[in-house]
């Protein structure tokens, strides 16, 4: 191919597209919705500062308990709030529907809550309206509706014959108004990537990791636009007509962002159907149940425990123990209690993947489920992210509750067995100052781009495969 012929070709197109009124039309249309999208980005990270606000306040409210018994710090808890990431302004991600804040107390495992759509209509359901929903749904319209009519328009009205008979070719005609029309998508990308790149700026929480990040997402989607670009000339070629090319184009746009998303989460339910939250509770009660009660010393599944201790100290009470006995059992209580919930957990979560390996697959032939898949991990605002979450908040919560066992085992006279006494039984409020406050930390970027192996593997399939569809396109392509 001749370059000189290729950049010809494309700075044509280029022409042809901004002397059409329509064009502008759109570009108009998408400046409106980039300006509500970044607003709704801002306010949506802003929630950041209430979190922080509010996790405060639950570190203050710890730390103002006075002298007390330990297992009462235990069951007193405190709170844990995700932080959300940089990007999230870019991409919301499921963060909306999975919640925000977890209690943690010793013993119980509670679920997170206050998530956006809790408080928010039904109206929700529908998506919320990010710089990433419109660049993954909107400009491949967008793109489609430019370039439909790319190479059959030429061919109905008779230009390519005289393309033809000035000497270019196949190849260089439609790769020159493929980079033509990518040159486009490219100009529609950019301003999305510049606010973002500017927000990241004005944000101080942006370091080494995020940049990194938004290199990668920006290459993702101008990839992405590379794809609808020369996909959308490959089937202009191929159709009889323009219409024809913008109802196969329309068509494959459903079948991208509407079918085969939504096809997949209701396959992956069905063969993969999970518990109801009072399924999954009663389960793990019923199995703590088996093990005792752990507040009570005297608990017949705790007797053989309590046998072999006095036997290995020698002594015939646990009040002649040298350690405080109903914090050592409370201790064993909460680690056979944090096992089974996360056993169960486990099961559930690999369950929610099996539902989600359906859709990683399906990205495969789908660029449309690829780069969304690709968005949301690289923001931390995906699945993984949330359950990594869920991790660091049970690791804190099972850390603190076996600090006030020990509290209670090293501190705590062995003649008080059970239960706490006013100021009697008690300690120091220094040992809660010293306890870390919890801190959300974000998935590495290497985990990040392994649990989305498929998506990144995808985008450049896809990328390889759409220029190697015009090739081919251009050995069979006819002028009439």
């Amino acid at each position: 191919m001749r370059r000189n012929i290729l950049l010809i070709i494309a700075r044509h197109f280029w022409e042809t597209v901004f002397k059409t009124k329509s064009i502008y039309l759109l570009i108009a249309i998408l400046g409106l919705l980039l300006i509500y999208s970044v607003y709704s980005g801002m306010k949506y990270y802003d929630q950041n500062h209430f979190r922080a606000d509010h996790q405060e306040m639950a570190r203050q409210s710890w730390e103002n308990n006075p002298d007390k018994h330990p297992h009462r710090m235990a069951h007193f808890g405190t709170f844990a709030f995700r932080t959300k990431h940089p990007l999230s302004q870019f991409d919301f991600g499921i963060e909306s529907f999975t919640g925000n804040a977890v209690f943690l107390e010793a013993h119980k495992q509670n679920t997170i809550n206050f998530s956006e759509a809790s408080f928010s209509t039904g109206l929700l359901r529908f998506g919320e309206l990010s710089m990433a929903i419109i660049l993954q749904t909107i400009l491949p319209l967008i793109i489609f509706f430019v370039g439909y009519g790319a190479v059959v328009s030429d061919r109905e009205n008779g230009t390519l014959k005289l393309l033809l008979t000035q000497g270019a070719k196949w190849k260089e005609i439609l790769f020159g108004r493929s980079i033509g029309l990518t040159g486009i998508a490219f100009l529609l990308c950019l301003p999305f990537l510049i606010v973002t790149l500017l927000l990241l700026i004005g944000d101080h929480h942006s370091s080494g990791d995020v940049w990194v990040r938004f290199g990668l997402i920006s290459m993702a989607y101008l990839l992405f636009a590379l794809v609808l670009s020369f996909l959308t000339i490959f089937v202009s070629t191929g159709s009889k007509s323009s219409k024809n090319a913008l109802v196969k184009l329309l068509g494959l746009w459903l079948l991208m962002t509407v079918l085969l998303p939504r096809s997949s989460q209701a396959l992956g339910s069905y063969f993969y159907p999970t518990p109801s939250k009072i399924e999954f509770r009663s389960k793990i009660e019923a199995e703590v149940i088996q093990y005792g009660d752990s507040h009570n010393p005297n608990d017949p599944h705790y007797q053989s425990l309590r046998d072999s201790v006095l036997e290995v100290h020698q002594v015939d009470d646990v009040t002649k123990l040298p350690f405080n006995y109903g914090g050592f059992v409370m201790s064993i209580g909460e680690e056979v209690s944090a096992k089974i919930y996360n056993k169960h957990h486990n099961q559930l979560l690999n369950q929610y993947r099996d539902q989600n390996q359906l859709n990683r697959w399906l990205a495969i032939f789908n660029p449309y489920l690829a780069i969304k898949n690709l968005s949301m991990a690289l923001c931390g605002t995906g699945f993984e992210s949330y359950v990594d979450f869920q991790q660091q908040a049970e690791i804190y919560r099972y850390q603190l509750a076996q600090k006030m066992n020990r509290l209670q085992i090293e501190r705590i006279s062995p003649t008080r067995v059970s239960g706490s006494e006013g100021k009697v039984h008690v300690v120091s409020r220094e040992e809660w100052k010293s306890f870390p406050d919890f801190e959300h930390g974000y998935l590495s970027i290497g985990t990040s781009l392994n649990n989305e192996m498929i998506s990144s593997f995808s985008i450049i399939l896809w990328t390889f495969l759409a220029i190697g569809l015009i090739s081919r396109q251009s050995k069979r392509a006819k002028a009439i």
